[in-house]
């Protein structure tokens, strides 16, 4: 059989382009709600916890904690915090765990990163995955703004549409409790032959 060593150079350059492949389709099918059930509200911040993200850019927790705690000049109070114990209690008492007093793995209090630092992570973690990630999460914060906007201008409608029925029920009320003055008689009354 004639054909080419599989460690050939040819060979080798296909099957890498072939993973590369691969890798690339992997890459771009997390499903947007595996990323938006990773996003909680915490000191009125929407905010995704480092595990969180390190599972999604392939990485164990530590190695992307290293990797911010080097440039923690990238990363400010706005950016990133740890949880508080109050916060850190409050959103396992979120997940429906079957033993509570269970450590889930944290030896210390997870760092929360709101969006912005979300998006300086990609500049920590250089690898294609995290890009490619970091492009769909950012993504979902903004649907998660737009969604919170519209919110905003559906309850601005509504409220000036429930002034609107206020008023006129002030109005309607006012006419039914109008007191009815007594009418006259319109015609020849005999009580005026006198």
């Amino acid at each position: 059989m004639s054909g080419l060593d599989k460690n050939h150079p040819i060979v080798k350059s296909a099957r890498a382009a072939i993973a590369m492949k691969h890798s690339d389709e992997s890459l771009s099918f997390i499903p947007d709600e595996r990323i938006a059930n990773k996003v909680f509200l915490i000191r009125g911040i929407k905010v995704m916890l480092d595990q969180d993200l390190a599972k999604l850019y392939g990485v164990e927790t530590r190695t992307l904690n290293q990797a911010v705690n080097r440039n923690s000049d990238r990363f400010p109070e706005d950016f990133m915090f740890r949880l508080s114990k109050k916060e850190l209690d409050n959103w396992r008492s979120q997940i429906v765990m079957s033993n509570p007093t269970a450590k889930m793995g944290l030896r210390r209090s997870p760092y929360a990163f709101a969006e912005q630092g979300v998006a300086m992570l990609s500049s920590v973690l250089r690898s294609k995955r995290a890009i490619q990630v970091n492009i769909q999460i950012i993504r979902i914060f903004i649907k998660f703004r737009e969604i919170m906007a519209s919110n905003v201008a559906m309850r601005r409608k509504i409220e000036k549409m429930d002034n609107q029925i206020q008023s006129i029920y002030k109005l309607l009320g006012h006419l039914l409790t109008e007191e009815e003055k007594p009418k006259r008689r319109i015609g020849f009354r005999t009580d005026d032959i006198g």
